[in-house]
């Protein structure tokens, strides 16, 4: 079952973080805690909806981690060992990285992985409402940022 989900949760990890690195390690502790805690599931046929959010909470873990590091910023290195992409996937992911994370993660859960406001509001754990709105601003900042292009 993870590996029919791989390819959604590297999606949601990728519009979370930027470091190839970062997202493997999220990925790797995300099908960790799968594991350990598969017993808690309640519903399985919902099981990709709780991995998708168990992929989101590892990643605004190791987001709040490196917040509290302080680091400093580290200059963007080309993609080590990224699958090949077509010019559109990696024109779509540098015009994701301009939008604000909180309509950039509802965006790629809605657009990329085909999920409704409904699963979404679920999976992040807000109102259906809230989804709504947040994917007309994301649709409004992508047109805005495409008129200036």
């Amino acid at each position: 079952m993870i590996e029919r989900c791989k390819q959604s949760m590297y999606k949601v990890a990728r519009s979370y973080l930027k470091n190839e690195e970062d997202i493997a390690d999220v990925l790797q502790e995300s099908i960790l805690k799968c594991y350990q805690s598969l017993t808690r599931l309640q519903k399985p046929h919902f099981f990709k909806t709780w991995l998708i959010r168990i992929v989101i909470n590892e990643c605004n873990d190791l987001l709040r981690k490196k917040k509290r590091e302080c680091q400093m910023e580290e200059e963007e290195m080309p993609f080590m060992g990224q699958k090949e992409q077509g010019y559109s996937n990696v024109e779509f992911e540098d015009l994701m990285q301009c939008i604000p994370e909180k309509y950039r993660t509802i965006l790629v859960l809605y657009y990329a992985e085909g999920y409704n406001s409904r699963e979404i509001a679920m999976m992040l754990g807000m109102r259906s409402a809230t989804v709504r709105t947040r994917l007309v601003r994301g649709r409004t900042l992508l047109k805005i940022y495409l008129g200036d292009k």
